[in-house]
């Protein structure tokens, strides 16, 4: 492993210690842990061609799900 320095805010580094308690892991290895997501995150473009791709994918057999899709998904929810 290579060893770093960052800074953090106080309210950071409160924050990191507080996860770190809960998890009982290190605050290091909690930042290795962010640090992993972000680096493996698919960037936002690539995650809006994915779901370009995914539109029109599917049939509900219904003719109004583009004005009504907000009532549908609110019963699928049950929100």
């Amino acid at each position: 492993m290579i060893r770093t320095q960052i800074s953090l805010t106080e309210e950071q580094a409160e924050e990191l210690r507080q996860r770190a308690l809960q998890e009982r892991t290190s605050m290091a290895a909690l930042i290795r842990s962010a640090v992993d997501r972000l680096l493996s995150a698919p960037d936002r473009a690539a995650g809006r061609r994915l779901l370009l791709t995914l539109v029109g994918s599917g049939a509900s057999g219904l003719g109004n799900v583009s004005d009504e899709h907000d009532r549908y998904l609110d019963e699928a929810f049950g929100s």
